[in-house]
């Protein structure tokens, strides 16, 4: 198992990054959250989790070992992979899912996409157990992983070799489909946007 990747970013895309190690780059899949922590070029350290299928091997990569560690015990639930696992890790901070599960917090999961009020409280069920006690020291339940998604999202562009300029203008044009999102803007969708306003633009 590959625990963690250490080195400079080479390369920045709206859901992954790859860091180059030994002389060798590792993709790595990353939320949102993770991204717009990292800049081309400079040293960063991922916890990683990598997932095994018949036909591919592929690494995620986190900013601790706490959200590593919640990403392989969210799985354990029936129906949960690792992109249902990252999208709520985008979401919430491990802590707000730990604090979710032990008070039976519907909303708080169904705030994650591609999770509905029945999966919702099958998840609360299989997870009670497992995820443990929350640490008290992240977010509240159902607050966003970071406090600002155009902070978030401009930091991301940013990463990825925009202008500050450009950063600021692909984040007004997309302002209002987060205005218009229910509950925290989810930032991947807004990257992706942004990107293609700045794709047009060029």
């Amino acid at each position: 198992m590959i625990a963690f990747v250490s080195g400079p970013v080479a390369a920045l895309a709206p859901d992954s990054a790859v860091v180059e190690v030994g002389g060798i780059g590792i993709a790595v899949q990353c939320a949102p959250n993770t991204l717009s922590g990292l800049r081309m070029g400079q040293q960063t350290r991922l916890a990683t989790s990598l997932v095994v299928r018949e036909d591919s091997l592929t690494l995620y990569g986190f900013q601790d070992d706490d959200e590593r560690q919640t990403f392989e015990l969210l799985q354990t639930a029936s129906g949960v992979g690792p992109r249902l696992a990252q999208a709520m890790l985008a979401v919430h901070s491990p802590d707000a899912l730990r604090r979710a599960v032990s008070t039976a917090d519907e909303k708080a999961l169904i705030a994650v996409p591609g999770i509905g009020k029945r999966g919702a409280q099958k998840l609360l069920l299989e997870l009670k157990d497992r995820l443990g006690a929350p640490l008290g020291t992240g977010p509240a339940i159902g607050s966003p992983v970071t406090t600002g998604w155009r902070d978030q999202l401009h930091a991301a562009l940013i990463g990825l070799g925009y202008a500050t300029r450009e950063a600021d203008e692909a984040v007004a044009a997309v302002t209002p489909q987060a205005e218009a999102a229910e509950g925290a803007p989810q930032v991947g969708q807004l990257l992706k946007a942004a990107l293609q306003t700045l794709n047009r633009a060029r």
